[in-house]
């Protein structure tokens, strides 16, 4: 509609227009004020911690003016106490004891820069992971522990001072590693809102795991949306597909990576710029070793069975009956994990022999039937179709035979017997797992992986489509298995609204807690070049004032992500951290001590 339309606009133009701060206070040459506010966080932190005895505590401790306690640190009402604060007592350091900096430290940077003061003259406790929740049968010691941190935090904010972000160009195309319907989905997104988009996949044809679907729950034709998805990337001039391609180097920061494609025809290999890239290079079934798969071909996976419903000259006509064991390869010791579609797509088949051929008799044997959110109907509507549901032992697995016909064996737990069925088709629901080249791609990407093989992304809640890597985000299948195709698109639809978040800014910002080189004292040994687990850091050569060629280190600030390893390898402490000085280290290390 056109009000949503003009909704959308209004949030985009949000995200990508800067906020109007007011004027920074100039701070230079002022005595420390500080201001310390100590969380509750409901009882996840005062239910372990005396959140009084830390914020009198505070009170005592050198330079603070201002110690105060809030129930939610976080909320509306406390950041605006916070800045009311700042101003009656003209404090001009402030410390949060809360939670973690990784999720909120932004957030009350900006509370403090809205209140004028720099977004580096802050500094965050986190009392809530490192005590209360780590030390929730010790509440004394937890106690003793947060004032610790707390008394850290003032000795490292005395010593901050005010750190600039800097503005640096950068590109707005996009590279989408994948061309199933998440990655075609993504592309669509950017190349409508105007941003040139290059998609990579590695077969011959796009389309990925959906070219293998025929029929779907809601009655929809998966091969009809697919072509007309097909249809529309091809089609679409701000859309360059790369077939029978992959990514073979990645290199470079947010706003400015390059990656170079390898071609299986062996051509010269393109190179890509481009200024984000979203990872949507799906997954793949489980091939079972399981129950006679592979010995006999009238044992089959639910995808073949799919692909004889597409086949006019099908080998399954009219059976008599068919059984699905369902979790093969899957919810076991190798892969504890549900793949969430078996149960929707076994209803779904099953619903589809008995509209083909109704006297068929159709037995799904189950540990548990998953039919997540508005799929339970089908459930039903299968049960109330004739599909015979039975349940079966996680340590007790049906018994699959071949030497008399074909027959599955299992233990029914109601009649506590053993039941023999004679079947005409065993179809096995097998697990969804990474792709064989997901590891591959990762170590390219320097993106982490979960315990069991998928992409991880960044924060669950927080960063559901982000990587830990900025300018990388996160589609489909490849991030874990999706219920249904409503759940790739939609990730993938979230995917290319974070990336254009990104792509539609003039320009991007540079975090100023990176490295800097001290001239004067770097005499280019080059301890710190190899280190540096970014490559952020070269050693250049330069003519000093006397035409004399020497040597010292130069560190790109478009890469550098102020990780410290360089300023820990320096034997001059010729290179530091902004905001994690050695001076401040060594402040909190005392602080710590007690000294």
């Amino acid at each position: 509609s056109a009000r949503a339309m003009t909704l959308l606009a209004e949030a985009r133009h949000t995200l990508v227009t800067p906020k109007a701060y007011p004027p920074e206070r100039d701070v230079t040459g002022e005595d420390p004020r500080i201001g310390v506010f100590v969380c509750h966080c409901g009882t996840n932190i005062a239910g372990v911690v005396d959140v009084t005895a830390v914020t009198d505590y505070a009170r005592s401790l050198p330079d603070v003016v201002l110690a105060d306690h809030n129930l939610f640190t976080c909320s509306t009402d406390s950041q605006s106490r916070i800045r009311e604060a700042i101003a009656e007592h003209n404090l001009n350091r402030v410390v949060v004891a809360s939670c973690t900096p990784r999720t909120h430290e932004p957030l009350f940077q900006d509370t403090i820069r809205q209140a004028g003061l720099n977004f580096y003259l802050f500094e965050l406790a986190n009392i809530r992971d490192q005590c209360s929740w780590v030390h929730r049968d010790f509440p004394e010691q937890a106690t003793e522990k947060a004032k610790d941190l707390v008394r850290m935090a003032v000795a490292k904010v005395r010593l901050v001072r005010p750190l600039q972000r800097k503005e640096l160009e950068f590109n707005h195309d996009a590279l989408i590693i994948g061309g199933g319907l998440a990655g075609m989905t993504a592309a669509l997104e950017l190349a409508d809102q105007g941003f040139q988009v290059s998609l990579v996949e590695r077969q011959n044809e796009l389309g990925g795991n959906l070219r293998h679907l025929h029929t779907l729950l809601t009655h929809d034709d998966p091969q009809k949306m697919l072509a007309d998805v097909i249809e529309r990337v091809m089609g679409h001039g701000r859309v360059h597909v790369f077939l029978n391609a992959e990514v073979a180097s990645y290199e470079g920061s947010l706003g400015n990576f390059r990656s170079a494609l390898k071609l299986a025809d062996n051509e010269a290999e393109p190179v890509i710029n481009h200024g984000v890239a979203i990872v949507a290079t799906g997954a793949q079934p489980y091939r079972p070793t399981e129950y006679l798969y592979g010995q006999d071909d009238r044992i089959i996976t639910q995808l073949e069975l799919e692909a004889e419903f597409a086949n006019p000259k099908s080998k399954i006509q009219n059976p008599k009956s068919i059984a699905m064991i369902q979790c093969v390869g899957s919810r076991n010791g190798e892969r504890p994990y549900c793949s969430r579609l078996c149960c929707g797509q076994a209803v779904k088949n099953a619903l589809e022999i008995k509209k083909r051929s109704p006297e068929t008799d159709v037995y799904i044997l189950y540990r548990d039937i998953r039919t997540y959110g508005l799929m339970e109907r089908y459930y039903r509507e299968a049960r109330q179709a004739g599909v015979i549901f039975a349940r079966f032992e996680t340590d007790n697995p049906p018994q699959v035979s071949s030497q008399n016909g074909l027959q599955i064996t299992y233990h029914d737990g109601m009649l506590d017997t053993d039941i023999t069925l004679d079947v005409d088709w065993v179809v096995l629901s097998v697990a969804t797992i990474p792709r064989d080249d997901a590891d591959k791609l990762a170590q390219l990407l320097k993106v982490p992986r979960t315990a069991d093989g998928f992409f991880q992304e960044a924060h669950m809640k927080l960063a559901p489509v982000d990587f830990a890597s900025e300018g990388i985000f996160l589609a489909g299948m490849a991030h874990y298995p999706k219920k249904a195709l409503t759940e790739s698109v939609v990730q993938a639809t979230a995917a290319a609204g974070r990336a254009a978040t990104v792509l539609a800014r003039p320009a991007i910002e540079i975090e100023p807690m990176i490295s800097h080189v001290i001239e004067a004292k770097c005499d280019g040994c080059a301890y710190c070049v190899d280190p540096c687990p970014y490559n952020a850091i070269t050693l250049v050569e330069y003519e000093d004032d006397n035409g004399q060629t020497k040597k010292r280190v130069r560190v790109d600030e478009a890469i550098c992500k102020g990780c410290g390893t360089c300023q820990a390898t320096c034997p001059k402490n010729a290179i530091f951290v902004s905001h994690f000085t050695l001076e401040q280290l060594k402040a909190m290390t005392m602080a710590a001590l007690e000294f």
